[in-house]
Formats: C-alpha cells, structure tokens, sequence
C-alpha cells in the first residue's frame, strides 16, 4: 500500500469538476490534512472561505462511472487544541413559538483535550453548568464529483456524498459513493472533534483535523446513494428534503442491497421491518441526511 500525503494550497467549497491535485491507485491511503469549516488551519491561521472547504480532488485510477469508491476512515486527529460551534439550537429543530426563547446563535468555544479524551465548553456564560462530551472526531464533508460537470456546493449533500454530517463517520467505517466521472475525482473535509444526531445546532465542534483514509474501487457497482459498513452493520445514507424523502432513498438503497446480495423481496422486508435502525444524521442542511441501518443479515440486531 503507497501512503500519499495531501496538505493542499487550495480548497473547495463544491465537489464537481475541479483539477485533480492528487492521483493514487485502488488500495493506497491518503493522509490528508483539512481546515475547519469556516476555512481556519492548524495554526488558527485563515487559509479560505467557508463553508465547508474541501481537501481534494484526488483522481482515483481506474474509476470509472458505474463503479464504487469505498473509504475506509483509518483515523482523524484533530490538529488545533480548540474548535467552535454555534451557542444556540437550530430554529428548525424546536416548535416555531420556542424559537424567539432560543438565545443568539453566536459562536462557542471549545477546548479538545486528547490527553482526557474530551472536548470541554470554554465560554459559558456565568451561571452556565460546565458542559464536557467525549472526544470523537468524524468526518462532516465527503464524497465524490456528481455526474454531468456539476459542481454541488460543500453545504448540501446528494447521491455523491458532500455535507451529511452523520457521527457514524468515524474510524472503523467504509462508505461506498457511486462513481460518476472518470476517476471519481474525491474530496473530503470539515472535520468534527464531536457532534451529535442531527447536528441539530448547525454545527459540530468544528476543527482543523489530519484524516487518514484507505481508497478501494468496486468495478461494476453501481449504487445509487451512499452505502457503508462498520462494527454494527452495514448502513445507507439518503439525503434530501424533506426528512422522509430522505428516509426513502436511504430504506430503498438498503433494499436494493439486500436484494442485491440474495435475498427475496418477503424475506428482505421482514429483516428491515423488525431490525431496521435509523439514525437522523442532519436535520440542518439544505438536504437533510437520514442513515438506514441494519446488522448483517446473519447477525442479530440487537434489542432495544
């Protein structure tokens, strides 16, 4: 395995048809190192504009479209001791009369102690209770160029990735995109220290991060939406608005697949109708990302 290292000079806010800056072979990593997402370095220095620049694009050989990219997320270090978020909840995610009790939408500081594996609240208004959350740093912004010389801005999400902003991509997971132009032409991005469901706050803790990924090309995969695995299964991702839009393209990219992989139609809604997991990933967003999760289909889910 060639390990190539990606420390750009510059970034993208769309994933589309921008000049390679990179080329690697199935099977090699990248150690890529990426801003925050509104364009801040390791060093806090300002190096673009946000949102969301990307790291990229990386020109995988070989692929072509109707094949598959599959990333596996070896690791993210966060390489800045601080990150920020937003100090208010997203108007969208509480009932319309709740939204004028919401305070100001400004930024927050946070403090990423590797050493204590956390990431504690640093600005707290007097009389605030100390907030600390584990540290678990995952990916907000990846994917692939989408097809047709499009170019789709870092803030939303579709078919070819970009902006899902799901906890669940995170070391340990390989997520597939559908490969639409010769040599997928991948990017990736926006690092989080953590997050929760939904990004429900507009933003995770958001830092500078050194990502280390492993490429591998499926020929002849031609998947629709993003799909994955990990510890607890395997998993699909359906982006758009509103929410059950995105639900239906994460549940049926997950039927596709189990019909894909054998299984007849009765046997593969039963599975899904007893043992499917979903998780809200981005309630945010211009496309909202919803994950569809199930164990594989000879290991039991686990009750809840």
């Amino acid at each position: 395995m060639v390990v190539h290292q990606l420390a750009p000079t510059a970034w993208f806010t769309t994933l589309g048809p921008h000049q390679p800056v990179l080329r690697v072979r199935p099977g090699d990593a990248i150690v890529a190192q990426t801003l925050d997402a509104n364009g801040w370095d390791a060093a806090g220095v300002k190096r673009a504009s946000p949102p969301n620049p990307m790291s990229g694009p990386v020109f995988v050989e070989g692929a072509e479209p109707g094949d598959a990219l599959g990333v596996t997320i070896e690791k993210i270090v966060p390489t800045r001791a601080t990150g920020w978020s937003r100090a208010a909840l997203a108007h969208n995610v509480v009932d319309p009369d709740f939204v004028a009790a919401l305070p100001p939408r400004d930024r927050a500081q946070w403090r990423i102690d590797p050493v204590r594996a956390i990431v504690e609240l640093q600005d707290a208004p007097p009389g605030a209770a100390a907030i600390a959350v584990p540290l678990a740093p995952m990916i907000g912004c990846f994917g692939v160029a989408p097809a047709g010389g499009e170019a789709i801005a870092t803030s939303s999400s579709g078919p070819h990735g970009g902006n899902m902003d799901w906890r669940g991509c995170r070391p340990g997971a390989t997520v597939w995109f559908p490969v639409a132009v010769p040599g997928a032409n991948f990017f990736l991005g926006d690092g989080h220290a953590a997050q929760g469901d939904g990004e429900i706050c507009g933003t995770g803790v958001e830092t500078a991060c050194e990502m280390t990924v492993t490429l591998q090309l499926r020929k002849g995969w031609r998947i629709a939406w993003p799909r994955g695995t990990d510890a607890a299964g395997r998993f699909t991702i359906g982006n758009a608005r509103p929410l059950d839009q995105a639900l239906q393209h994460a549940t049926t990219e997950m039927l596709r697949w189990l019909l894909e992989d054998g299984l007849d139609a009765v046997s593969a809604s039963h599975l899904l109708g007893q043992s499917v997991r979903y998780d809200i990933a981005n309630a945010f967003n211009p496309a909202y990302s919803v994950v569809c999760r199930i164990a594989e289909p000879n290991r039991p889910a686990a009750a809840e």
